[in-house]
């Protein structure tokens, strides 16, 4: 079999027998596809691949300049890819489980104030349709912490308005309840308003349409996002929306296990980033306001 069929295989295989996303399955795809040309370069059967030949091929892409974090994807690549050929006969064990994933230092994720939120969302030009769309689409993600992907997949059937909830479908297909606010309410409900001059008398399912009718793309979002950063002079991504969402929740009291399920985080541990996060704007803030008082504490270990 080929490189390209097997990579093929293996998408499908991660999609269908372990459920991955399409996102994951796309990442783990390509992690899988770098290896086998390694191999390839290296004269290595895919049969005769040991534990050593797999620490050489980390530290060949650790001195190709790779940091930690996407070592440790490859090693989670490179595991799921090894269940694959098990299954497959191409191995007789998942030699890739004697791998050990590297602790991965994590940069805290950026996050905007909301006077900065404030400013994108007011970028926007409103005297057109597909300005209106953009409005209610921003002010929907940063209201409920979407996903880009959530946003796009959204569905009419799942929107509520009257109750201010949508039901989402997330990672894994999992479901989940989020409540939106009324500023997110005014611009959804104006947005519904003029989007039959969208769809053109076409059935969409999907909330969100593009100028064709026809739904949302993921790349249509972050284009329209791009608009707002030039337009605001706001440095940020789509994703940092989620964050920033997150962020404020804990700022404002909300406790971490109701900030875990409205961003449908499986581990709770994914979601502590966010109380990092609040702690160092905290420690930055008083830094600001009290700047002699660290330079007394540091004299004082001193």
């Amino acid at each position: 079999m080929t490189i390209k069929l097997l990579l093929s295989d293996f998408y499908t295989d991660l999609l269908t027998v372990e459920r991955r996303s399409e996102s994951t399955a796309t990442t783990y795809s390509e992690s899988a596809e770098i290896f086998l040309n390694y191999l390839v370069d290296e004269k290595i059967k895919l049969s005769a691949v040991s534990s050593q030949n797999l620490i050489y091929y980390l530290l060949w892409r650790r001195t190709n300049g790779i940091d930690e974090l996407t070592i440790a994807k490859d090693i989670s690549a490179i595991r799921s890819f090894g269940f694959y050929l098990v299954r497959n006969g191409y191995w007789a064990e998942n030699v890739a489980l004697l791998l050990d994933r590297p602790k991965a230092t994590k940069a805290l994720p950026k996050v905007l104030s909301v006077e900065q939120v404030d400013a994108l969302l007011d970028s926007i030009d409103i005297s057109k349709p597909l300005g209106i769309r953009d409005r209610a689409l921003f002010e929907l993600i940063y209201s409920c912490g979407l996903r880009i992907s959530e946003a796009v997949s959204l569905k009419i059937e799942n929107l509520h308005i009257n109750e201010k909830i949508v039901i989402v479908h997330g990672k894994g297909d999992k479901e989940r309840m989020v409540p939106f606010g009324e500023s997110a309410k005014a611009w959804m409900n104006a947005y519904l308003e003029i989007r039959p001059l969208l769809v053109k008398g076409k059935v969409v399912p999907e909330v969100f349409v593009n100028f064709r009718g026809e739904p949302l793309s993921r790349k249509g979002v972050w284009k329209n996002f791009q608009t707002m950063e030039a337009m605001s002079g706001v440095t940020a991504k789509v994703h940092t929306l989620r964050h920033s969402f997150a962020t404020h929740l804990l700022a404002g009291g909300m406790d971490l296990r109701s900030v875990q399920e409205l961003l449908g985080h499986a581990d709770l541990a994914t979601t502590t980033i966010y109380t990092h996060l609040e702690n160092k704007q905290l420690r930055e803030g008083h830094k600001q306001f009290f700047p002699g008082h660290e330079n007394q504490e540091d004299s004082a270990e001193k």
